[in-house]
């Protein structure tokens, strides 16, 4: 009721200059009447009957300012910014001077239309009344610096051919309830979303849905199977990229740690499995929810009003412990929080982009949100504004992103709304869009057994040597990794008793959509086993270890400190181009300069040999690039364990 009360209270002021005709005190009676009766309606939120009433006072008077500088002031309170504009218009047309009073209330809604440049100029007028109440002068304070971020924010960012176009998901997905708070699997298949459900009489209550998608269609929303909704409020949900665990908000009365409480459940055969409080690490006696889950799944953000923070509501985040406990909750920091309310955190499966909102850094007013993104050294980058028309004047609510970054989707109250809430789509301005994030799954098994092995997997930067990615397998092996498109990537399997996996994914000059399926079998540590090091780069010709190299050396020194009495081989292989000899000198010294790094970093001689073998051990085919690819390469061979 805002910026409608502004408007009220501006009725009151009557300041006669000698350029203004209208004069409010000068109504006719029983139209004075009729215009009391729309007021007070509109008080009362009863805005169709305060319209309704309006007009008719403007069909008896067409020059009633007052009616349409009302009427505007209600479309404003209904974020119907473009008529409340016109509205204004057609007030400040009828007397300029009367309305200048009423610059304040007519600014903000230009900011709601997006007219921001008018908005800052008429704004400026307005503070260069004299005698303006002291209030109301802090408020236009306030709009002015709104205006001007966003006159500033247009210049940095133009919109260029952009369009928001919020598209709503439809009567699959949402009810003549309340929807929101949506959550996706990596692959968008799989929605889990809050919806506001009828328990009994008039008692609302929220629970769970979800919708799978299939051939680019969803079906029918349901409650979601299993324990997890019952009488009490369950929200803010969050679903694993490999949809298996959902973390969630709940207030269970005496049962948690007070008010509301992060919990998690974990997907079996019958449905999502009962409800797990995150314990004391996590929860206090105040108010923790909106959960994200990192798609490593080894961090969880979520927001908490603890008041030790740096005010108001704070967003947190808990690593997940060896022992398989998470860990104290902590301060995501003053680069992210402020004083005033900051919530709402979204993790992009691309695990380097961070989306929030904030009441304290500086946007359009209101709640905005945010994007930041992770630095090499681990510290999360100055947050950037999404911009308008993503952000407006008003709050702000939570938003997901698919994984390859394209599509939003969030809550709204749209023109186009089933009721209440609904769930919309809309594409993500290309400025502030995650990584473009494809992934990698597959199961890890015994090489000779074929038994499924609980592994660890690693996805690491080759230029920052930065972990992007640590996930561990399920218990037969099955594991979903994310590959952010950008970089270069190692990708490492391990597990205590085997020789590691290699393998590695070049993207960072990829406009590629495909996903990948390896299974990776590990090779048990045994006399002549052997392994190919696929991550062991040299120029062409030349013997010297390319500093990407690094990543894979440094897992065979910490493979040789974990088996004291390992002893390994190292060979170089080559392809057949060019002489046989130059081919053979060239795998030998390859191979040594490995083991001069091994030697470096303090493994003893005596475990350490090498031999190179030149293009005589191919692996495959010589006639074409791939092959010889394959034939290029390091192996490690176990001589003793």
């Amino acid at each position: 009721m805002k910026k409608l009360l502004i408007c009220f209270t501006l009725l009151l002021v009557n300041t006669v200059v000698s350029a203004q005709w209208y004069n409010p005190q000068k109504v006719e009676v029983k139209l004075g009447y009729k215009y009391a009766e729309a007021l007070n309606e509109a008080r009362y939120r009863n805005y169709p009957k305060a319209i309704e009433l309006l007009d008719e006072c403007i069909k008896t008077d067409a020059k009633f300012v007052d009616a349409y500088l009302s009427k505007a002031g209600i479309f404003s309170e209904q974020k119907k910014y473009k008529q409340s504009v016109e509205t204004y218009r057609i007030g400040k047309n009828l007397d300029s001077v009367y309305f200048s009073n009423f610059l304040l209330p007519y600014s903000i809604a230009l900011a709601g239309n997006g007219e921001f440049e008018e908005a800052l100029s008429s704004i400026n007028v307005y503070l260069q009344k004299p005698n303006l109440n002291e209030r109301i002068a802090r408020s236009a304070q306030y709009r002015k610096g709104c205006y001007e971020f966003a006159v500033n924010y247009k210049k940095q960012f133009p919109a260029g051919s952009y369009v928001f176009k919020p598209q709503n998901m439809g009567d699959s997905i949402n009810s003549n309830l309340s929807e929101y708070l949506p959550s996706l699997t990596l692959d968008a298949n799989t929605i889990i979303f809050t919806r506001r459900v009828k328990t009994g009489g008039s008692h609302l209550n929220e629970d769970f849905y979800v919708s799978e998608r299939k051939n680019g269609t969803w079906g029918n929303a349901t409650a979601l199977p299993g324990e997890l909704n019952t009488e009490s409020n369950e929200g803010a949900q969050n679903i694993s990229i490999d949809g298996k665990l959902l973390f969630f908000a709940a207030n269970y009365g005496n049962e948690g740690e007070g008010n509301f409480d992060l919990y998690m459940s974990n997907l079996n055969k019958t449905g999502w499995g009962p409800k797990i409080n995150l314990g004391r690490a996590i929860n206090t006696e105040y108010w923790e929810t909106q959960p994200s889950l990192s798609p490593d799944k080894r961090t969880l953000y979520f927001t908490a009003s603890d008041p030790s923070g740096l005010g108001g509501s704070d967003i947190y985040f808990s690593t997940l412990q060896p022992n398989g406990q998470w860990g104290s909750a902590r301060n995501l920091g003053a680069v992210i929080n402020t004083s005033a309310d900051e919530g709402c955190p979204f993790i992009h499966p691309d695990n380097q982009t961070l989306y929030f909102k904030s009441k304290g850094h500086p946007g359009y007013g209101e709640a905005d949100l945010f994007m930041s993104r992770k630095q090499a050294d681990g510290s999360w980058g100055k947050p950037i504004n999404l911009g308008y028309p993503v952000n407006t004047i008003d709050e702000e609510g939570s938003l997901v992103i698919t994984s390859d970054g394209k599509t939003a989707y969030y809550a709204s109250d749209g023109a186009d709304s089933r009721g209440g809430l609904d769930i919309y789509s809309f594409e993500m301005p290309d400025h502030v869009r995650p990584f473009k994030t494809l992934w990698v799954k597959g199961n890890v098994f015994d090489a000779k057994t074929k038994q499924g092995l609980p592994s660890a997997v690693e996805l690491i930067n080759f230029s920052t040597a930065q972990t992007i990615s640590k996930v561990q397998t399920d218990e037969t092996g099955n594991y979903l990794i994310t590959l952010p498109v950008g970089n270069d990537y190692a990708f490492n399997v391990n597990r205590k008793g085997y020789l590691f996996y290699s393998e590695n994914f070049f993207l960072k000059a990829s406009s590629t959509d495909t996903t990948y399926t390896i299974d990776i079998p590990l090779t048990p540590i045994e006399v002549n086993a052997s392994i190919v090091l696929k991550n062991i780069f040299f120029d062409v010709n030349k013997a010297d270890v390319k500093p990407e190299s690094m990543i894979e050396l440094d897992k065979v020194v910490q493979l040789m400190k974990e088996n004291p009495t390992l002893k390994i081989e190292i060979e170089g292989h080559t392809d057949n181009v060019g002489k046989p000899a130059d081919n053979l000198t060239l795998s030998n010294n390859r191979a040594k300069a490995v083991i001069n790094y091994f030697l470096y970093k303090g493994v003893t001689p005596d475990r350490l040999s090498s031999k190179g073998f030149g293009e005589t051990k191919p692996l495959a085919d010589n006639k074409s690039e791939d092959g010889r690819a394959k034939n290029r390469r390091t192996e490690l061979k176990v001589i003793a364990k």
